[in-house]
């Protein structure tokens, strides 16, 4: 009898806990079952898992880079036809961000990551088995759509997970999942293509996404809506009532959501317009150095294709060297900016030091790279110019988004990191294939220093936000007033923002 009863008193207060915290969204602060209590080790587990899918995803979309000048002969099609394949591939991610917040939010984060990798498998198996280039171009594309929720999902795994107190700092690691997965991509895919032929860029990225998920299948779900419906259904409990979810839940809300706001936010939020502009540019242009690099190091100094991929280790320590300044400006700076708060908040706006800063050096190397990629000039120049410039493009990247995944309260956060985000892929997606005939057209010297002179007057933009943003921020029609935006200044809106489904950088996301 005592027992039934202890039964009964512990279901009945597990049921009002979860009346109670579904309220606000959110499982409560002392909740064990909240995934920020969870032990460290368990933590650590589900980021490396997120970190895994995004590695093997964004290795698919540059590892076939290298076996490009082989897809040409196979296929008897051009240059630009056999960019397509990272284009279209680019392009299919590019709608990760529309389509993942509405997935995650019925099915939960670890449905979607374990269903979407094998099917990312299963069509990378059908490029690497295509007979035409058709057939190539298509399962490429569908390689990427299907891959890309990994990619989206990751920050708000990661979100799940750590503190928003070091939202720089962890942004800055799961980056590297993007951005070492690209360069890892020729690097390895030089010596495949050299030993086994371009097929094999499939293959090995197919072996990687295996290894990956059978890392992955203890992974528990992080998100906390799904958490408590599954916990309810566990202990026998009425379905629980959680808030309206901030991705919508009509099929007009979800479209307004994360295509028709994106869409009036890239025309009308300048802060949206601005970060979107400079991210998509400088996304676009690394995207395109994936093809231009092998061009120029074979061209200019000989370099075959495994020498070539070697010279892609400067983008991987550029990508480690910007996590590493982006997190240390993030924990030199906010101690000393608390201290100086009469309020104990700080503005967003000081997130963006290392984009003020990372825009020097994407700007110099551009120029570096173009009039030192010459017989003049030893190889070692335009390499270690491309590490200066993955550099200062992930130290925008790690600033950026982060700036903007709190410029705005919940209801406009999703629509402006999707508009960001699937801006930056289409960009990406297109750059590339026209690289070749700008090469060819203005020569490498000419072609880049264009691109620099974009990047000079792109290079304010985060300091005019660093200046204007608090009162950008005031004005836009999706902020609440001032206790909105405090809230989301000293933290509170962490806990709000779960209720989006997944904040998608981005590639967030390669």
């Amino acid at each position: 009898m005592d027992s039934m009863e202890h039964s009964t008193t512990q279901m009945g207060e597990s049921k009002k806990e979860i009346t109670e915290t579904s309220a606000g969204h959110m499982m409560a602060p002392s909740d064990p079952d909240n995934p920020l209590n969870w032990p460290l080790h368990r933590r650590i587990y589900v980021s490396a898992v997120a970190f895994a899918f995004a590695f093997v995803v964004a290795f698919g979309a540059t590892c076939y880079t290298a076996g490009i000048s082989d897809v040409v002969k196979r296929f008897d099609v051009s240059m630009t036809t056999a960019i397509l394949g990272l284009s279209l591939y680019l392009l299919g991610i590019a709608f990760a961000p529309i389509t993942t917040p509405h997935l995650s939010e019925r099915l939960g984060r670890s449905v979607v990551y374990l269903i979407s990798l094998p099917v990312f498998g299963l069509f990378l198996v059908g490029a690497g088995a295509s007979h035409n280039f058709a057939t190539l171009a298509a399962c490429r594309f569908f390689a990427g759509f299907f891959g890309g929720p990994c990619l989206v999902l990751i920050e708000g795994t990661f979100a799940d997970v750590w503190s928003t107190d070091a939202t720089v700092t962890y942004y800055s690691f799961l980056s590297l999942a993007a951005y070492v997965g690209t360069g890892a991509g020729p690097l390895v895919g030089g010596f495949v293509v050299a030993a086994k032929g371009w097929r094999w860029t499939q293959w090995v990225t197919v072996m990687l996404a295996l290894a990956a998920y059978l890392l992955g299948l203890g992974m528990p779900e992080t998100y906390q809506r799904s958490i408590m419906r599954r916990r309810a259904v566990r202990r026998g409990l009425p379905p629980v009532k959680l808030a309206k979810a901030g991705s919508g839940e009509t099929l007009q809300e979800m479209l307004q959501v994360t295509l028709f706001s994106p869409l009036k936010m890239l025309v009308t939020e300048p802060i949206v317009i601005g970060t979107s502009l400079y991210l998509g540019f400088n996304f676009a242009l690394i995207f395109s150095f994936f093809i231009a690099v092998p061009v120029v190091l074979e061209a200019t100094y000989g370099f075959d294709i495994r020498e070539v991929g070697l010279a892609f280790i400067a983008a991987i320590v550029g990508a480690l060297l910007a996590c590493f300044t982006s997190a240390l400006i993030d924990r030199l700076t906010t101690p000393r900016l608390l201290k100086r708060s009469h309020n104990g908040m700080i503005d967003l706006e000081h997130r963006l030091y290392p984009a003020m800063i990372g825009g020097f050096g994407i700007l110099a190397s551009l120029f570096w790279i173009g009039w030192t990629a010459s017989p003049r000039f030893r190889w070692a120049s335009p390499v270690l110019g491309t590490f200066l410039y993955v550099w200062g493009n992930v130290s925008v990247l790690n600033s950026a988004v982060p700036y903007l995944f709190d410029a705005y309260p919940p209801a406009g956060t999703l629509s402006a990191l999707t508009a960001a985000a699937s801006c930056r892929l289409v960009l990406a997606a297109a750059l590339p294939l026209v690289i070749i005939q700008m090469f060819q057209g203005l020569t490498g010297a000419w072609a880049l220093s264009t691109f620099g002179f974009i990047s000079a007057a792109l290079l304010p933009l985060p300091w005019i936000l660093f200046k204007l943003g608090v009162t950008l921020r005031a004005r836009s029609k999706y902020n609440h007033g001032i206790m909105a935006m405090e809230e989301r200044i000293s933290g509170r809106k962490g806990s709000e923002i779960q209720s989006t489904g997944d904040m998608s950088a981005g590639t967030q996301a390669v």
